[in-house]
């Protein structure tokens, strides 16, 4: 006979307790797992994790294949410095599983009055975090669809769409923007064409004079701007884009301001002057899955003006209107996004800053700034190795000096194949990222609340080691 869907509370306290065992476990072991599984060819990691689709279940022992799962997984390593994430913080995990058994749909105050009013609370804490007191805004799925939602705003807003039909417009960025700037173009009709990248300095940062250039020139052949995107912490180097100069050029001329800081931006918890002149965006991307440790997902978007996010996105079926009156108990976050089945995405993080208090945030983002600092200070300190970027966040690009691009590849991959540290890599020109023109280079991030200082030693150790026994 099937097994029942409805678990009695005791078999789900037996369920609870063993996924909780594990977990722990799990945690526990963090230090001593290699900071990349074993190398698993994709046909051996199927054949590994693959069975047929059960017709009976066999109850709790389901959780017997978990651990499985979780040797073949990249793990939350202290030592894992790739990519730009964040380090999945416990308190938090526990809030994702409380989530997913209250199973609210945040789509209005209607659907979920309390995840709805705990939603609006922490993006009303974000926004003070980050010194943008009064922005409104909605957790996202991540950076790429804030990136995505902040652009819709800025057509409406300046290239009316949803009353008049779809207008040519341009918007300017970075050469170093995320490539999710490129896909919201895209996905909206504007066209990756009508995107303009504008050069960088020597720090990797967009040139005011350069932006201001381009928007003449395009005024003069008569194309409309719309918007500028400025970066808040680019995802090669952490570049910052000088924000209080470019926030001047997009208000004088009339322009959309855009702060990309899904990777930078909840720095500013940290180092708030790093940070001056973001309050003058129209809007802004943030992800406390990245910077506040959180599983994910959990990125952000806010803006100033929810008039603008209403032009861009309401639109409601009379099956879904609120039966209510107000600002509070009328809210729907439906007519402020693009989304209608919306995870209560709040509770973790609402549940993880109550525990911690920001306090706590602060002192592991400041540690991993150190962190980077400190790595750059070893790597400038040893021979073997050259800096080939600044840093101004907590990323450090780095190579194994005298090698060519093959080498330093083959370092790289020699130093995940040990398993101590896990680095990534980005390609590194004279003047910024220039769609792999410029040089390999190994490439440290730190975005973990569980790396130490002998975490970071230890990259260099690796380096090295990996250097010597592949022969550069």
């Amino acid at each position: 006979m099937p097994m029942s869907l409805d678990l009695a509370a005791d078999e789900f306290r037996r369920l609870a307790a063993e996924a909780v065992r594990i977990a722990a476990e799990y945690l526990e072991s963090l230090p001593s797992r290699p900071s990349f599984p074993p190398h698993l060819a994709g046909r051996e990691l199927a054949a590994a994790l693959g069975e047929p689709l059960p017709e009976a279940g066999c109850g709790v022992a389901a959780l017997d294949a978990v651990a499985r799962l979780f040797d073949s997984s990249r793990p939350n390593s202290p030592r894992f410095f790739a990519y730009v994430m964040g380090s999945g913080e416990p308190v938090a995990a526990a809030g994702d599983l409380l989530a997913s058994v209250l199973n609210q749909n945040v789509t209005s105050w209607r659907s979920a009055p309390a995840a709805a009013t705990i939603e609006r609370l922490v993006i009303g804490w974000l926004g003070e975090a980050i010194g943008c007191p009064g922005f409104s805004g909605s957790l996202t799925g991540g950076g790429s669809a804030a990136n995505l939602m902040a652009l819709a705003m800025a057509r409406e807003s300046r290239a009316p769409a949803n009353t008049g039909g779809a207008q040519p417009a341009v918007v300017y960025c970075s050469a170093e923007a995320h490539m999710s700037i490129a896909k919201a173009m895209a996905l909206l009709g504007l066209g990756r064409g009508n995107l303009r990248s504008i050069p960088v300095d020597a720090q990797f940062r967009m040139e005011p004079a350069a932006l201001e250039e381009a928007i003449r020139e395009d005024g003069s052949a008569g194309r409309r701007a719309i918007a500028v995107i400025a970066t808040a912490g680019t995802v090669n180097t952490g570049a910052l884009d000088p924000l209080i100069e470019i926030a001047a050029i997009a208000r004088r001329h009339d322009l959309w301001l855009h702060v990309d800081g899904a990777y930078g931006a909840l720095a500013a918890i940290a180092d708030a002057e790093r940070f001056a002149g973001m309050a003058q965006a129209d809007s802004i991307t943030l992800d406390p899955h990245k910077w506040l440790y959180q599983p994910l997902d959990c990125g952000c978007v806010l803006y100033r003006d929810p008039a603008a996010a209403r032009a861009a996105f309401a639109g409601t079926g009379d099956y879904a209107r609120s039966l209510y009156d107000g600002a509070v108990e009328g809210f729907e976050f439906f007519e402020e996004s693009p989304e209608l089945s919306r995870r209560f995405r709040a509770l973790k993080l609402w549940l993880s800053l109550r525990y911690h208090g920001l306090g706590a945030f602060r002192e592991a983002i400041v540690r991993d700034l150190q962190h980077a600092q400190d790595l750059a200070g070893m790597v400038d300190a040893e021979p073997a190795l050259e800096r080939v970027a600044p840093v101004e966040l907590s990323t450090v690009c780095f190579r194994y000096a005298g090698a060519d691009d093959d080498r330093n590849r083959a370092i790289l991959r020699r130093v995940i194949e040990r398993g101590r540290v896990y680095l990534s890599n980005a390609t590194i020109a004279s003047r910024g990222v220039s769609n792999g023109d410029g040089r390999f280079a190994l490439r440290a991030c730190f975005m973990n609340h569980r790396t130490k200082n002998e975490d970071v030693t230890a990259v260099v150790e690796e380096v090295l080691a990996a250097a010597e026994e592949t022969g550069a």
